[in-house]
């Protein structure tokens, strides 16, 4: 059996990635694939519980290193525990933020040195990459405001100010220049469905490039 497809979805505030995320998932499974759906921070139940230190209470609660440190601590926990035994029975995996999220908040967001922040993951991971990032990039007055309609007690980064969130998007669009390969920018400010159709086509295309390079592995 080939190893699965690993699919992250980034970007700010209000995006819609949970959103995307599901109706990615209903795609896959109505095509044949085994589809695990996760999260980050979270995603396996001791990531899980360090999530609610990271969004939930005052937006000072933290600095910028100990999110990086409090990330890293969920995200080695997700991996070992859920994506990668997912990945090598097959499956594709589709992650609603991933370590890119780290690198944008806490690296560009806060400031905290970016290489080490690099380093920090290469300790909990290797090598280990997504196969395709999809990160849904949108003005960031009509993220807060879409973010500012849901319900819950998850608002401690939309909380934040908005030139907080304005290097959040330079961000992430810096990280998809640095890795064209890896990244797709999707235009979310445009209705859902059209959303999804450059979405599910991204995907679609992952998931062929991994299917044929495992083939050629077998032969």
């Amino acid at each position: 059996m080939g190893r699965g497809v690993f699919i992250t979805l980034e970007g700010g505030e209000g995006g819609g990635k949970s959103t995307q995320a599901k109706m990615l998932r209903e795609v896959l499974i109505a095509r044949g694939h085994e589809v695990i759906l996760t999260r980050e921070p979270g995603g396996s139940p001791g990531a899980e519980a360090i999530r609610a230190l990271l969004v939930q209470g005052d937006a000072n609660r933290w600095d910028g290193m100990t999110e990086a440190l409090l990330n890293t601590a969920a995200r080695r926990d997700h991996l070992t525990k859920v994506i990668q035994p997912a990945l090598a029975q097959g499956k594709v995996v589709i992650s609603d933020r991933f370590a890119d999220s780290t690198m944008a908040y806490q690296g560009y967001g806060h400031g905290v040195d970016r290489a080490t922040l690099a380093s920090l993951y290469r300790a909990i991971a290797g090598n280990f990459q997504p196969d395709l990032t999809l990160i849904l990039d949108l003005p960031v007055e009509v993220g807060l405001a879409r973010a500012g309609t849901r319900a819950g007690n998850e608002t401690r980064y939309e909380n934040m100010a908005v030139v907080f969130h304005q290097r959040l998007r330079d961000g992430f669009r810096a990280i998809a220049t640095a890795e064209p390969g890896r990244c797709r920018v999707i235009d979310a400010n445009r209705p859902l469905e059209q959303v999804h159709h450059d979405i599910l086509a991204a995907t679609l295309v992952a998931c062929e490039i991994r299917a044929f390079n495992a083939g050629r592995a077998r032969s």
